[in-house]
């Protein structure tokens, strides 16, 4: 798949990315890649703590470091809701096949139930999520091939109409 472009899902926390990623993945025969998963790995600690101990502004920088090498290897990418964030990272997306995947707020909440693994919803979730989805909703947009909402969908539903767009556009 590294002739291909990647398929990179973005958008805000708790719409499917990981979930749905590693079904499309599956579906289309290519590898999958969690770019945080990636990222705990190689600092050897969750999220949370790279956050606390690193900052927001170094995690950013591992991000685009993880990003840029998935991206160069082709597959299935699930991005962090704050990867599109960063204009370096905005840019490498050009010319890849890139997702934005929706949900309401009310499904995001309870996605994400009580889970402290995602730092900045901690405390007011619904709040936090609406704000973060409406701050990077303009850069979700710029990237952005395809467009699927998944509230109320099932990842398996969510995948297939991803195999679907991603055909009519090859066929278009």
């Amino acid at each position: 798949m590294t002739d291909s472009p990647a398929v990179v899902l973005v958008g805000p926390p708790a719409v499917g990315k990981s979930t749905v990623g590693a079904l499309l993945a599956g579906r289309l025969g290519v590898s999958f890649c969690d770019v945080d998963t990636v990222i705990e790995r190689q600092q050897d600690r969750p999220i949370t703590e790279i956050f606390a101990e690193l900052g927001e502004p170094a995690f950013r920088r591992l991000e685009l470091e993880a990003t840029l090498a998935a991206l160069a290897a082709g597959g299935v990418l699930a991005l962090g809701g704050g990867a599109v964030t960063n204009a370096q990272l905005r840019a490498a997306l050009a010319g890849h096949r890139v997702v934005w995947l929706r949900t309401t707020a009310h499904e995001a909440v309870r996605r994400v139930g009580g889970s402290t693994t995602r730092p900045l919803l901690t405390g007011d979730v619904a709040g936090n999520w609406k704000r973060l989805a409406s701050q990077r909703a303009p850069h979700y947009e710029e990237v952005a091939t395809i467009v699927v909402d998944t509230a109320g969908r099932t990842p398996a539903q969510v995948a297939a109409e991803i195999v679907d767009q991603l055909t009519s556009q090859e066929l278009g």
